[in-house]
């Protein structure tokens, strides 16, 4: 049971604004440049994504319900970008997002599923 489950809630809801202004930010950074970068950044996004949400919510239909709502925001976010003119429709960062979704899905199953435990048992061992 993690303690500190709303400031984990909180952090999430967070990446969360943070991926949807990156995604419609009409000049985002790019710390990375090189060929199809963008789809390595969906990727790891998406990933981290799914890895956070899913250690909050471990019954198995409630990470279905994270795989839907994730790959739903990164579908519908393709298409808002296509919108705006200054960012473009891509069906390939579209992909990018759920297999990113995936990895978490998978990553969840080794031990960076606990990580939030982990980080809470140390702090509980420090306080």
């Amino acid at each position: 049971m993690l303690n500190y489950r709303c400031a984990w809630l909180a952090g999430g809801w967070l990446l969360v604004g943070s991926v949807i202004y990156l995604s419609l930010a009409p000049h985002p950074p790019e710390p990375l440049t090189f060929s199809n970068v963008d789809k390595l950044e969906h990727g790891f996004a998406y990933t981290l994504l799914s890895l956070w949400f899913c250690q909050l919510y471990v019954q198995g239909r409630q990470r279905a319900m994270i795989a839907v709502a994730l790959i739903g925001l990164g579908i519908g976010l393709e298409y808002v970008q296509g919108w705006t003119g200054y960012r473009t429709f891509d069906a390939m960062d579209m992909l990018a997002n759920g297999c990113g979704v995936l990895l978490g899905f998978i990553l969840v199953r080794t031990s960076l599923g606990r990580l939030f435990v982990m980080f809470e048992t140390a702090l509980r061992q420090v306080i």
